[in-house]
C-alpha cells in the first residue's frame, strides 16, 4: 500500500514532486522516489508489503516504454503473471505491481476488468505520450486530479495536490451543501473547488493535452431466484475464497476484531483456511457499547493473538489531525484513526469488516425500509409532494416559534412515513437530507448562500435511483446506498484511517465475486422474518458461538449526545466563533447558537452531528484555504480555536 502523484507540465517540476511527495509519506514510509520522462513526473512513496525487496516503484516493462506507480493489491496477480509469461513476457520483480505494465502492453485500455483487487495506478505511456489514472471496481483506494490549461496534476490525496503553487486553494460550496446535508460529498466532487476523484469503476486518460474520463465497469446488480439454503452456501464459500486471496503478503496480517458478526467470520475463515498465526486487535472507548468480552470470545475459539486497548474517547483533542488526514470532516473518523494507531506497533495489513452491514441488511436503516416495505407499493408518490412538504413546513414553523427542537424528529419521522411511495426521497430524509424544506434552509443557512446556485441533493442521486426503480424498494436502497455512500463516505473513512499510521486495510467482504453475488440475493432473504442480517448469521452459524450470531449490532462509532456533554460543546463555541460564522457566510450563527443553548437531549442526535460538521469544517477552511497550515503534520486544536 503506498501513495503516489504526478505531474505533467512543461519546465522543471522537480521540487513541486518532491513536495507533493512529501505530504504523502505517511502512506508509504519506506521508501521515496521520483521519476520524470519529458513533461511528465511520477513520484511514489511506498509502504513495503510485497516484494519488500525488489518492488520500488515507478516499475517498468522490458524496454521501459511503460511504467506505472500504483497504490493498493491484485490479489490475482499470480495467476495474470503466468498468463503474461506463457506471452513471452519477462519480470524482474516478484511485486503484484508489475503485472500492470505488462498487461497494460498486452490490452491497453481493456486491461481492467482482469483485475481483483484494490487498487489506485498511473500508467506512463512513453510512445503514445500519454497517461492513464485507473481505479478499482468499488472505489476501495482514491486518485484526485487537477487539470487546468493541458496541464494534469493527481496525487492519492488532495493535499499532495495543494503543495503545487499553480492549484488555486479555494472551497467548493456545492461540495460544502453536499456535506452539510449527507456529512459526505457525493459524486466525483471534492471539498476544494476544481479538484476532483476518479470515479470508481473508471480510468483518466491523458492525451494530446485534454482528459477524458471512461467507465470500464458498470455495477449492474440482477436479483436471482435461489433458495435460503443456496444463499447460505453461497455466502460461506465466496466468503472464504475471498479471504483467502486477501491473505497475500510478504509481511504479518491482522483482523481488527469488534466482537461482532462481519470481523468475527473473518477470523472464522481466516481459521478454516488453516491461519496458525492469526492476529486480532479490538479497541474500546470506555463506553457500555465496548465489545471486549464478545471479542474475547472469538480469539479464544480461534487461538488468536488477541491485542486490547481501552481510550478515554477524547475526539475533540484529535479531530484537527483527523481531518488532515481525511481532508473533509465527518462523525466517523476518530476510530479508525485511533485503531490503526493502536495496531501500527503490530502488523502492516488488516483485514477489516467493512461491507457485511452493506450487503446483508444490518443497519437500522434496512429494518426501516423492510417495515415500511408494504406502504411503499400502495402509497403514491405524489402523497408526499402534497401532504408532505406543507406538513413538514408546519412543524418547521412550530418548531422555530415554540423552541422545541425535537419537533425536528417528529417533522423527520412523519415526513419517512408519506414519502414512502418515493424511495430515494424516503431514503434521503432517513439519512436526514434537509434541502426540500425550504423553511429548514432558511433556518439554517445565510440568505447569502442560499442565493448561491446549489443543485437539490435529491439530483446527485436520481439517475442511480432511476436504475434500481425496477427492483424491490429493499433492494433500491441497498443499490443506491453501495454506490453512494459505501464509496464517499465509509471507504474514504477507510482509506485515510488506516493510511493515517501506514496501515492498509483489506475488506474481504467486498470481493467482486462475494459483491456480485451478494447482490443477486433477494431482499427478502437477507432480512428473512424481518431480522436485520438474517441471512449472514445463519450462514455463519456453524463456525461462530451463538453468543456472537445472535448478538445485537452496537457499532464503533462515537455518540454525538455523550459527546456534546463531554467535549463537543466547549470545542464548537471556542471554533464556530460568531466573528468566524458571520465571516464564512454560510450558516446562521444564531440557529447553532439556538443548538448550544438547548437542554442536551438523546433526541438531538441530529443536531449535534450537524454541530460536528460544522466545526470541522471552520477546522478544514483554516487549515486549508485561509494559511498554510495543511503544509504541516501535527495540528493541536488549540491551533484552531478563535
Amino acid at each position: 500500500m503506498c501513495g503516489f502523484s504526478g505531474i505533467v507540465a512543461d519546465g522543471d517540476q522537480q521540487k513541486h514532486i518532491e513536495a507533493m511527495c512529501r505530504m504523502l509519506e505517511h502512506r508509504g514510509p519506506e521508501h521515496t522516489s521520483v521519476y520524470r520522462h519529458e513533461n511528465i513526473w511520477f513520484g511514489h512513496n511506498r509502504l513495503r508489503i510485497i516484494d519488500i525487496e525488489t518492488g520500488d516503484q515507478p516499475i517498468f516493462n522490458e524496454d521501459g516504454s511503460v511504467g506505472v506507480v500504483y497504490n493498493g493489491e491484485i490479489y490475482n496477480f499470480m495467476e495474470i503473471k503466468a498468463d503474461l509469461e506463457k506471452q513471452g513476457h519477462i519480470f524482474q520483480t516478484s511485486s503484484d505491481t508489475e503485472v500492470l505494465v505488462h498487461l497494460y502492453e498486452e490490452k491497453g485500455l481493456e486491461m481492467f476488468n482482469d483485475l481483483n483487487g484494490i487498487f489506485a495506478f498511473a500508467i506512463m505511456d512513453k510512445k503514445r505520450n500519454r497517461v492513464v489514472l485507473a481505479r478499482d471496481h468499488f472505489g476501495v483506494k482514491p486518485i484526485f486530479y487537477y487539470e487546468n490549461n493541458g496541464n494534469l496534476i493527481f496525487g492519492s490525496e488532495a493535499k499532495a495536490i495543494l503543495a503545487h503553487p499553480s492549484v488555486p486553494r479555494k472551497r467548493n460550496d456545492h461540495a460544502t451543501h453536499l456535506l452539510a446535508n449527507l456529512r459526505y460529498v457525493q459524486s466525483d466532487q471534492t471539498l476544494f473547488k476544481d479538484i476532483h476523484h476518479v470515479p470508481p469503476g473508471s480510468y483518466l486518460l491523458y492525451e494530446d493535452e485534454k482528459i477524458q474520463i471512461n467507465r470500464y465497469f458498470e455495477f449492474d446488480p440482477s436479483v436471482q431466484d435461489m433458495s435460503f439454503e443456496e444463499a447460505e452456501e453461497g455466502i460461506r464459500g465466496r466468503l472464504k475464497e475471498a479471504v483467502r486471496r486477501q491473505l497475500v503478503s510478504d509481511v504479518p496480517i491482522g483482523v481488527y476484531l469488534s466482537g461482532g458478526m462481519d470481523s468475527s467470520s473473518l477470523v472464522a475463515m481466516m481459521y478454516e483456511i488453516g491461519v496458525e498465526d492469526i492476529r486480532t486487535f479490538t479497541l474500546g472507548f470506555n463506553e457500555p457499547t465496548d465489545e471486549f468480552e464478545s471479542a474475547q470470545m472469538i480469539s479464544d475459539k480461534f487461538r488468536t493473538k488477541h491485542h486490547t486497548l481501552s481510550l478515554d474517547l477524547d475526539p475533540m483533542k484529535n479531530f484537527p489531525n483527523v481531518i488532515w488526514h481525511a481532508e473533509v470532516p465527518k462523525i466517523n473518523l476518530l476510530q479508525g484513526y485511533m485503531m490503526s494507531k493502536f495496531v501500527s506497533d503490530h502488523v502492516k495489513v488488516v483485514l477489516g469488516g467493512l461491507g457485511g452491514d452493506e450487503l446483508f441488511a444490518g443497519y437500522d436503516i434496512h429494518g426501516i425500509f423492510h417495515s415500511l416495505r408494504t406502504l411503499s407499493d400502495r402509497i403514491p408518490k405524489s402523497l408526499e409532494k402534497v401532504i408532505g412538504t406543507p406538513l413538514g413546513n408546519v412543524l418547521s414553523g412550530i418548531q422555530r416559534k415554540t423552541g422545541i427542537m425535537k419537533w425536528d424528529e417528529y417533522r423527520r419521522g412523519l415526513q419517512t412515513v408519506l414519502a414512502s411511495g418515493n424511495v430515494l426521497r424516503q431514503l434521503l430524509i432517513l439519512r436526514n437530507v434537509w434541502d426540500h424544506e425550504e423553511s429548514v434552509l432558511k433556518q439554517i443557512y445565510t440568505e447569502e448562500f442560499r442565493q448561491k446556485e446549489l443543485p437539490k441533493v435529491e439530483s446527485e442521486f436520481s439517475d442511480l435511483a432511476n436504475s434500481f426503480s425496477d427492483q424491490s424498494a429493499m433492494d433500491q436502497v441497498f443499490g443506491i446506498e453501495f454506490q453512494t455512500k459505501m464509496v464517499n463516505d465509509y471507504l474514504w473513512t477507510e482509506d485515510r484511517m488506516s493510511m493515517s499510521h501506514s496501515v492498509e486495510e483489506r475488506v474481504p467482504f467486498l470481493d467482486r465475486d462475494l459483491v456480485d453475488f451478494a447482490f443477486s440475493i433477494p431482499a427478502g432473504l437477507k432480512m428473512k422474518g424481518g431480522r436485520k442480517k438474517s441471512l449472514l448469521r445463519s450462514s455463519m452459524s456453524p463456525l461462530l458461538p451463538k453468543e456472537i450470531i445472535e448478538k445485537k449490532k452496537w457499532g464503533f462509532t462515537v455518540n454525538p449526545y455523550l459527546q456534546f456533554q463531554k467535549d463537543l460543546k466547549v470545542t464548537v463555541e471556542k471554533v464556530l466563533t460568531k466573528e468566524f460564522v458571520d465571516n464564512q457566510g454560510i450558516f446562521n450563527y444564531s440557529y447553532i447558537r439556538s443548538i448550544l443553548d438547548y437542554k442536551p437531549s438523546p433526541k438531538l442526535r441530529w443536531h449535534y452531528n450537524f454541530l460536528w460538521i460544522l466545526t470541522g469544517l471552520a477546522i478544514w477552511e483554516k487549515m486549508f484555504i485561509h494559511s498554510d497550515a495543511f503544509l504541516q503534520k501535527d495540528h493541536p486544536l488549540e491551533a484552531y480555536c478563535n
